[in-house]
């Protein structure tokens, strides 16, 4: 590998140095800052010639100041003869804008995918996209990891009394079978509607939960509403105390505060977004020996299904 090479944006460089750490290479040096009219400036400190670079970067908040810089990023990259562009972006933004559901709205996943790979990028590398259509809005190679397993080893460590892996909605209904599956439980699934973004309402629940302990999995966690919506509706149905799983924590509106909650044991979340200290009941999984790994296969050859398989 010593012609690959790994930087990093701002949004998430714990991530990137403890990918570097598993890879056993030095995280690459590149200044980024600012001018005052707030345009982003950057500059690789070494030389990236014919090399393999791979940006690290999670389209998080402030998510379109971190969009611009990744996208100075890949055309610096380009202009300093990079052999490979190769994009870390362990949380894919604008990913729940991913179809049309109402007239004369953009679909913006697909849009940012094609800026992306005009810019200049090669490769995607991300880890649970809201939808997995929004792979194929990209025209070059996605590699499209799971956290699941690193959720299921962490629950199987806990001996969950008479668990239920519970869907807040019809959209994570497949993931709960698969969790429920691996976990040998059974799973329920939260009908709701969306009167407008970030509100929710839960109307049904199809499945038994009284008495049982429910594991609730999410591909992201927002501003926390529709959890506690979903925590105080399994409570109202004789559920217990609740673990609530999501890979990201994009964590907006106080929603830390919302997820202190008496009726949740644990928020169990990965680092795909650097998020700050938070109370005990916050759990972190590191996803950087999963992205490791996944650069190593890139570079080296091998199969990426491979290590989704393993991983689970």
């Amino acid at each position: 590998m010593s012609t690959t090479k790994v930087f990093s944006g701002t949004s998430n460089r714990k991530l990137a140095e403890k990918i570097c750490h598993r890879l056993e290479l030095p995280l690459g040096e590149v200044a980024i800052s600012s001018h005052s009219s707030g345009e982003i400036h950057v500059s690789y400190q070494e030389s990236i010639r014919n090399c393999d670079v791979f940006i690290v970067q999670a389209l998080s908040h402030p998510i379109n100041e971190k969009l611009v810089e990744l996208l100075v990023l890949i055309d610096a990259a380009k202009r300093g003869s990079a052999r490979t562009i190769n994009l870390v972006i362990p949380y894919y933004g604008y990913a729940r804008q991913e179809r049309k559901s109402a007239p004369r709205e953009p679909i913006s996943a697909k849009m940012v995918a094609d800026i992306l790979t005009t810019v200049g990028s090669n490769r995607i590398i991300t880890i649970d996209l809201h939808a997995d259509p929004i792979e194929g809005f990209f025209k070059i190679p996605v590699d499209h990891l799971t956290a699941l397993g690193l959720i299921i080893k962490y629950l199987k460590t806990k001996n969950i009394e008479n668990p239920v892996v519970v869907s807040p909605d019809a959209g994570r209904a497949t993931t709960a079978e698969q969790l429920a599956l691996l976990l040998n439980c059974p799973f329920a699934i939260m009908i709701k509607n969306r009167p407008e973004h970030n509100k929710a309402e839960i109307t049904h629940i199809i499945g038994d939960v009284a008495g049982m302990t429910p594991i609730i999995i999410e591909d992201l966690i927002d501003t926390g509403g529709t959890i506690v919506n979903v925590v105080n509706t399994l409570k109202n149905n004789g559920a217990k105390d609740a673990y609530v799983c999501a890979t990201h924590a994009v964590f907006s509106d106080n929603a830390m505060d919302r997820l202190d909650h008496p009726n949740i044991k644990e928020v169990v979340v990965t680092d795909t977004i650097e998020w700050l200290d938070a109370p005990d009941r916050f759990v972190e999984l590191s996803t950087s020996d999963l992205l490791a790994e996944a650069i190593r296969i890139i570079t080296r050859g091998g199969s990426i299904n491979t290590l989704l398989h393993a991983r689970l």
